[in-house]
């Protein structure tokens, strides 16, 4: 296994087959474990990089996560980058990881050709879905499969892991609200915006209106959304969203 120093905290990360730089980030809940499957399908072109954020996974646990959760995940994104000596990498990140690979975007515009974001909530955060993922990741502690899930993604104290994760989604939408430090408008890389119009974490029609919206803002994005799939694209279109990506990136 391999580590990184972050402020003094060691950061979990793991790479995969030749070629240029492609660093994965898994979301919120879940730890780079949710990307066995598609790493495959990207290490036959790409040396692919996966890392867990701190606080999840097999990286350190922290006393208490930062409330602007996502800026914080793209700093160590960016130290991964020093770690490993990459100049220039492509980022796919998916939920709450496409919020930390925009933000990588639009404050280190040098370090990034092109970026994926899969499966995002927007641009600020919404009350009303912040109230349904905290209630939604209560009554699922009461499910056997979600909690088999959760304990093979961090281990035995993954309920800890859930419950800081939550808390720092509920402060962020309380006290910060928007995701990102700078505008989209400030955006200097390649951005394909990626969803399932059958996510149920979000309402209905909900990428369309946020898609439309980016790509109205910058001349650097581009959207796709897929007619059936779950929440994230990735995983419940995994083929076509690999197919997608490498076409993108090439």
């Amino acid at each position: 296994m391999s580590y990184f120093d972050y402020e003094g905290n060691r950061i979990f990360y793991e790479e995969t087959g030749d070629g240029k730089p492609l660093i994965l980030l898994h979301g919120n809940t879940v730890s780079s474990k949710m990307l066995a499957s598609v790493i495959p399908l990207f290490s036959e072109n790409y040396n692919v990089i996966i890392m867990d954020f701190l606080g999840c996974g097999q990286s350190n646990r922290v006393c208490e996560w930062p409330t602007d959760l996502w800026y914080e995940w793209s700093k160590q994104v960016v130290a991964l980058c020093d770690h490993l000596n990459f100049s220039k990498v492509n980022l796919i990140g998916c939920s709450g990881g496409a919020l930390a690979a925009i933000n990588v975007a639009l404050e280190n515009p040098e370090r990034i050709d092109a970026v994926v974001a899969d499966s995002f909530e927007g641009l600020n955060a919404n009350a009303s879905i912040t109230e349904q993922i905290r209630i939604g990741r209560s009554y699922a502690k009461q499910n056997e499969g979600f909690c088999s899930m959760l304990k093979m993604m961090h281990g035995d104290d993954w309920e800890k892991v859930l419950d800081a994760d939550t808390e720092a989604v509920v402060s962020h939408a309380k006290t910060v609200g928007e995701f990102f430090h700078r505008p989209i408008s400030e955006l200097q890389s390649k951005l394909l915006l990626i969803g399932s119009a059958e996510d149920e974490m979000f309402p209905k029609g909900h990428y369309e209106k946020l898609f439309h919206n980016i790509c109205s803002q910058t001349t650097f994005a581009e959207s796709y959304i897929f007619e059936h799939g779950g929440h994230p694209a990735m995983m419940s279109n995994m083929e076509e969203f690999v197919s997608m990506c490498k076409e993108f990136f090439d």
